[in-house]
Parts: structure tokens; C-alpha cells; sequence
């Protein structure tokens, strides 16, 4: 099995009539370059559904820029070797002891939530995404990036039937945890919005706001001329470069870059009282000095805030599934095949996106 050995577990029958499954597997942490293939395709045993578990077999994933995150290190797995993916569709095959096995044939989503306590204070408020015990998809588990995986059956959301398995796939992160980033920006209808970076994250909010904020003017904000050209096909009123200054003050931005320049800009675009909203797992140590043209009155005065995305919450994708159902949404996809995971991670590295990259699984 190309290096990696198992042993295999009995098959009582209660299993699929597969008990090997293909992958894609996280086997060191190094930068993404060129010439190097982060992920490695293997074959390994079909995990057994533990107490409370489902079985998926997975028919799609979305690629996320958080995978680079986790094979760079900046949000590493704890152990090797892992199977990355946490925008995962599929259907359940298995019901572990302690599950519903009426939900066996059920089409389900997975995302970056994979599990959380459920007492903590931050579960019992809606805010699993900051529980202390909150584990990732495809970081602390394996991920949607092989044709099976298991996961706790509360954090398996049922997929509305509006959208195929690949139009689904980007909706349980890029979509989700953009909704999430919509309701922390506290916009009224008619108040201006910014969108700094418009990768698979950003135009789905585009999409989302023109709907729940048809008054409300979006401006974008981005490097790539292709991307400013599909934010305007989109309904975007307005799109320049990160360093060209809007049309009009904004009263939020949400922010999805890795750097620290387009915050300060941001920060300076906004309206008193503005929020900006920060949706990134990290920002590039080098681009750090950027912070250093921070100037009080220019960029923090007037009540102006800054708030952080932490993860998504078991509520968000809820919500947004539904949400997305019902205007709907239709993400914009590129499709790969499994074996295809390291072309795709290459071209978000080299920020060669429109819409969203998803691998067929099966």
C-alpha cells in the first residue's frame, strides 16, 4: 500500500461492501511551492463508525485556503499522517452504536466543526465554534479528502435537495463562515460594505448581501484584475486594487486576505463607528511592518472596530444551508478529481481562483 500498512478490521457485514478507500494524506509540514506536491494519494482501511458516529461515503470536497494553513503549520494537525477536507458531502452508509440509524441513505454536509463538548458556556450560547474542546475536520480528524470518514452525527447537516453534491460542497465553510462573517458586521440594509479578497469565501457574501442587503452597495476589493471583472459580473457596485481608495466610506469591511496591508487600509476606508471583520486564519509575517503605518486618528479614531472569525458554529451552517436554499445560492465552481487535490491547493497558493475548487470524490 505504497508505504503506508494497517491491519484490517473484520467486516460484520453492517459495513460497505469496500473496506479499502483512496486518499489524499498530509504526510509532513513544508511550504506549498512549486515542484513540491503537498498531499499524497494512498489506500487505507474504511474507519468504523465509533458511539454516536455516522459513516459518510463522500461524493464531494471543497479545496479551502485553511489546508494550506495546516500543511504550512500555521494551524498544523497535531499528529501525521491526515487526511485534510472540511467541506465534505456525502451520503450516510453506517450508523455507529448510540446513533440514528434512520439517517442511513441521508444525504449529509460536513464542515470545519467536527465535534464540541456541548455543556461548556460557549456550546449552551450557539458558540461551539469557540468551545475549548472544539475539534476541525481534516485537523484533528480525518477530513473529506478520501471516499469515506466518519463523523459525530450531530455535526452531519442534512444537504438541502436545491443544490447537486458539488454545488453543496462549498457552501459547509466558504459559505458558511461568511455568513457568519455577515451577521458579526452588523450592517442594516442600505449601510455600504467592503470586501477585501474575493476568493471562494467572498463571492458567495457578495451573493449572499445582494440578497439580504439589496440596498446596500458592495465594493470589492482585490489584487487580481480577473477576480475585480467577476466580482462586477456578480453585482459588486464598485472594485479596485486593496490599495485603491472607494467611491464612498464603508460601514464594514470584511477582510479575507492573508495580510496585514489591506487591514490598514480597511481600517482607513471605514465610516465612523465601522466595523471591520477579520476572516483569516493568519497573516503573513512579512508583510507585519504594514502595521507600523497604523496612525490613531487616521485609522482607530471615531469608535471604529475590529472584530475576529473564529472557526464556524454548528448554527451557522445550519442556518446558512437553509439560508442558501432558500434565495438559493449557486456557488461558482472549478471541478478536480481526487487524484487532482495538489493542482488545486497549487493554484489557491497562487491565487488562481474564480469561485470555489471542489474534488469529486466518487
Amino acid at each position: 500500500m505504497d508505504g503506508l500498512l494497517f491491519s484490517l478490521p473484520v467486516n460484520d457485514g453492517a459495513w460497505p461492501a469496500r473496506s479499502i478507500l483512496r486518499a489524499m494524506i498530509i504526510e509532513a509540514l513544508g511550504p506549498v511551492r512549486p515542484g513540491r506536491d503537498p498531499l499524497r494519494e494512498v489506500e487505507m482501511p474504511v474507519p468504523q463508525p465509533h458511539h454516536g458516529e455516522l459513516l459518510i461515503e463522500v461524493s464531494a470536497c471543497a479545496v479551502c485556503h485553511t489546508e494550506l494553513d495546516e500543511i504550512e503549520g500555521r494551524t498544523a494537525p497535531p499528529s501525521l499522517p491526515r487526511v485534510p477536507g472540511h467541506q465534505v458531502v456525502g451520503r450516510v452508509v453506517e450508523a455507529g452504536p448510540g446513533a440514528d440509524g434512520s439517517r442511513i441513505g441521508q444525504r449529509v454536509g460536513v464542515g470545519w466543526i467536527y465535534s464540541a463538548c456541548g455543556h461548556c458556556p460557549a456550546c449552551t450560547a450557539g458558540d461551539d465554534n469557540l468551545c475549548p474542546e472544539f475539534l476541525a475536520t481534516g485537523r484533528d480528524r480525518d477530513g473529506g479528502y478520501a471516499e469515506y470518514m466518519t463523523v459525530p452525527e450531530k455535526f452531519a447537516f442534512p444537504v438541502p435537495d436545491a443544490f447537486s453534491d458539488i454545488e453543496a460542497a462549498p457552501l459547509l465553510c466558504a459559505g458558511a463562515i461568511g455568513y457568519r462573517s455577515l451577521r458579526l458586521a452588523g450592517l442594516r440594509d442600505g449601510e455600504p460594505l467592503g470586501l477585501t479578497g474575493f476568493g471562494a469565501s467572498g463571492h458567495l457574501v457578495l451573493k449572499m448581501a445582494r440578497h439580504r442587503l439589496p440596498s446596500s452597495p458592495v465594493f470589492v476589493f482585490t489584487r487580481s484584475a480577473e477576480e475585480r471583472e467577476f466580482a462586477l459580473a456578480l453585482g459588486a457596485a464598485w472594485a479596485g486594487d486593496t490599495a485603491d481608495v472607494p467611491p464612498a466610506r464603508l460601514a464594514a469591511v470584511i477582510d479575507t486576505t492573508p495580510a496585514w496591508k489591506p487591514v490598514v487600509e480597511s481600517l482607513s476606508n471605514l465610516l465612523p463607528g465601522g466595523r471591520l471583520v477579520i476572516n483569516a486564519i493568519r497573516k503573513e509575517e512579512a508583510d507585519k511592518g504594514e502595521l507600523l503605518r497604523l496612525d490613531y486618528t487616521s485609522h482607530l479614531w471615531m469608535e471604529k472596530e475590529t472584530k475576529s472569525v473564529a472557526n464556524v458554529a454548528s448554527r451557522d451552517v445550519g442556518e446558512f444551508l437553509a439560508l442558501a436554499s432558500s434565495i438559493p445560492i449557486r456557488p461558482d465552481v472549478e471541478v478536480f478529481g481526487l487524484e487532482e487535490a495538489n493542482r488545486a491547493l497549487q493554484e489557491i497558493r497562487a491565487r488562481r481562483i474564480r469561485g470555489a475548487k471542489v474534488l469529486r470524490i466518487r
